[in-house]
């Protein structure tokens, strides 16, 4: 049986932590962001857990379930 590949795009936004979790970065720190201020972009930068119902799937595309 052939090897289950790693869907790419998938692999490069999201990780998996040794529980479990999906976690994921946030959208709007590439440009422009002089016009935010450091709280914001400190909310922004830190990883999030991507949603149980978008999880599965997610892990599916990475080739863990």
């Amino acid at each position: 049986m052939p090897k289950m590949k790693t869907n790419k795009a998938a692999s490069k936004r999201y990780r998996v932590t040794p529980t479990g979790k999906v976690m994921f970065s946030a959208a709007g720190l590439r440009h422009n962001m002089e016009h935010m201020s450091g709280k914001n972009k400190r909310r922004l930068a830190r990883a999030h857990e991507l949603p149980s119902e978008h999880a599965a799937m997610a892990l599916r595309l990475l080739g863990k379930r």
